[in-house]
């Protein structure tokens, strides 16, 4: 399937702005792509609330939540919030249907490999000798992260070209009631971003 069957897919010229109706915004991407970053910066502009689906999914000792009670939570807190919000996570083959059938606008970071898996790798360092908490239940460790096979470094490796293929299944399914917009460069998703209403210009840096 070509990008150009998309449909409503957009060029992505650098400087295209953000949909202007677009108050739900689903953010996709690879592990470390930095969707969660780009997620939470425009909740905050546009003044609607985050999900981070991480947070709806892991629990204390990485033990997921149960497919059911997960859709279920997905679902409640989409519902409980009709006017607006950005979710930021993939897990489509649980929960997409229901986050894409609500979403005003996909937006996809299809960023290059070398960028993806330098930035997890330097996330993956910093949290494993930090301690840093994640979705206040978990911690990475040196060994989870680089000798494990659940390390999220081999994840990305090996469900790299998996990711993509069923992004592009999902967003062609959805094409026809969102708009869909593919980012392909930091500096994409910095002119996307520009693009949202501005309440303090100095966190652009934030967002690489």
């Amino acid at each position: 399937m070509t990008e150009a069957a998309f449909g409503t897919l957009r060029p992505n010229a650098d400087g295209s702005p953000a949909p202007v109706a677009a108050r739900r915004i689903a953010v996709y991407g690879p592990t470390g792509s930095g969707k969660t970053s780009l997620g939470a910066e425009a909740a905050r502009r546009l003044d609607v609330p985050h999900l981070d689906l991480d947070v709806a999914h892991w629990r204390p000792g990485w033990q997921s939540n149960p497919r059911e009670q997960f859709r279920a939570d997905v679902a409640a807190w989409l519902d409980a919030r009709p006017g607006g919000w950005v979710c930021t996570g993939n897990y489509i083959s649980v929960v997409g249907d229901l986050v894409m059938a609500q979403a005003d606008a996909l937006l996809w970071l299809r960023l290059p490999f070398r960028v993806v898996i330098g930035r997890l790798l330097l996330r993956t360092l910093r949290r494993s000798f930090t301690g840093e908490l994640q979705w206040g239940t978990n911690r990475e460790t040196f060994r989870k992260g680089f000798l494990s096979r659940d390390s999220i470094l081999l994840w990305c490796v090996t469900h790299w070209r998996a990711h993509h293929r069923r992004m592009s299944r999902a967003l062609t399914e959805h094409a026809g009631h969102a708009e869909i917009v593919v980012l392909r460069s930091p500096r994409q998703v910095r002119a996307w971003l520009a693009g949202l209403p501005r309440l303090d210009p100095s966190r652009d840096a934030a967002i690489h």
